[in-house]
């Protein structure tokens, strides 16, 4: 089906920070009671028609903080030649040197390096060689589930994130500043000027509405390292609340108040 257009209404719900009071949570439900689930591999068309097996892994990965870059150094150090189709092209220039795995933009920001017109953790469709096992995707996602971890702790933060969006504002109220913490859809619109030029995109695609969870739930581990458990455990009371209520209304043809995902809806008409 075709991407609906994005920058639509949404529900928005707030709430204080069980461990702060001045601290405030605001989260887009619309978008954390919608059932988008990743289809890398089973549908995903890639953000480039050129790249389809690619997903969003083409320009590499932004990484927001030295523990960010420490994290992903120390992952890829347990990968092996027979996972990683870029395992060669990674080793240090110098006996006991650090892994090539890195490169600044050219605005000198630090990311994982571009290879072949994709990241460089990115093992290519199709890809064969003496001894290679892998398959095709990230293969820092690989090394998590060779280990049993999470995908957290080995890959970028931003390729965990995505496509939640965590960002920060401040509100003034009297002579009060409170810090609010915004959880929500890293929709197309949130790329930018980039996001104009991508062929293809997940968040408001219903082939990608598809999930068995709403992403409140199949993002759990994802939203608790985002928030904090405590905070985590309010909006799930919230949006179990939301569901409840949409599920109540359906049963009983009753009309809806509430604003659901248009790319949820379009999908569960299919």
């Amino acid at each position: 089906m075709s991407e609906l257009k994005p920058g639509f209404a949404r529900d928005w719900v707030e709430f204080s920070d069980p461990n702060d009071e001045e601290e405030i949570f605001k989260c887009d439900l619309t978008w954390l009671t919608s059932y988008w689930t990743c289809i890398y591999g089973d549908g995903c068309q890639g953000v480039f028609k050129s790249q389809p097996f690619s997903g969003c892994c083409t320009e590499g990965a932004m990484y927001t903080d030295e523990d960010d870059e420490k994290r992903t150094d120390k992952a890829a150090a347990y990968l092996t030649p027979d996972m990683w189709q870029f395992y060669s092209e990674a080793r240090p220039k110098k006996p006991g040197g650090a892994l090539r795995i890195s490169e600044k933009d050219e605005d000198g920001d630090r990311k994982t390096r571009r290879v072949e017109d994709g990241c460089i953790f990115l093992n290519r469709k199709g890809y064969e060689a003496e001894g290679f096992t892998g398959s095709f995707g990230c293969v820092l996602h690989h090394l998590a589930i060779k280990e049993k971890k999470h995908f957290v702790d080995t890959k970028p933060d931003v390729c965990w994130q995505l496509p939640l969006r965590r960002s920060f504002e401040t509100r003034e109220v009297g002579e009060r500043e409170y810090s609010i913490t915004v959880i929500g859809e890293y929709e197309r619109l949130a790329w930018g000027d980039g996001g104009e030029d991508f062929d293809w995109y997940c968040t408001s695609n219903p082939d990608a509405h598809i999930g068995t969870e709403p992403v409140y739930i199949s993002n759990k581990y994802e939203l608790q390292k985002l928030m904090g458990e405590e905070a985590y455990a309010e909006l799930a009371r919230l949006c179990d609340i939301r569901i409840a209520g949409i599920k109540d209304a359906q049963s009983r043809s009753l009309p809806l108040f509430v604003i659901q995902h248009p790319a949820t809806l379009a999908a569960q008409k299919k």
